[in-house]
């Protein structure tokens, strides 16, 4: 399996990551009946518990992106040394996204953001 695709799974598993401690943090604040149920009318989560569902849902936007790249690149034969530190780029700077947003530092933040939006760039021009 090529770096890039390898990334992309460990993308995904991120994902899921964030989705459980989302769904955990929104757990403690509005209990788990309320989340067993429709959810109607769930109050809006705060503090870190919102964070961790921003960031996951800010998570799922650019997976679909950064997917969409790689396995492009793959079907056309493109993934490459570029591709891959894009890959990398991505991954990390999503890894690290993830305890910044949930801690609550916004600059930092749209920083680890713009590095793996770099890396989807990175992707992104091998394919032009």
């Amino acid at each position: 399996m090529s770096p890039d695709l390898k990334l992309l799974v460990w993308s995904t598993v991120l994902t899921l990551i964030q989705a459980v401690i989302a769904v955990f943090g929104a757990m403690l604040q509005v209990g788990l009946p309320a989340l067993a149920g429709n959810r109607a009318n769930l109050p809006a989560l705060e503090g870190w518990a919102g964070r961790a569902q921003r960031a996951h849902r800010n998570m799922l936007e650019n997976l679909l992106l950064f997917a969409v790249l790689v396995l492009v690149a793959q079907a056309a034969g493109k993934a490459n040394a570029t591709t891959a530190v894009g890959a990398q780029l991505f991954f990390w700077a999503r890894l690290a996204y993830v305890p910044i947003y949930l801690i609550g530092i916004p600059w930092l933040r749209t920083g680890a953001w713009a590095v793996s939006v770099v890396g989807l760039v990175l992707i992104f021009l091998e394919l032009v």
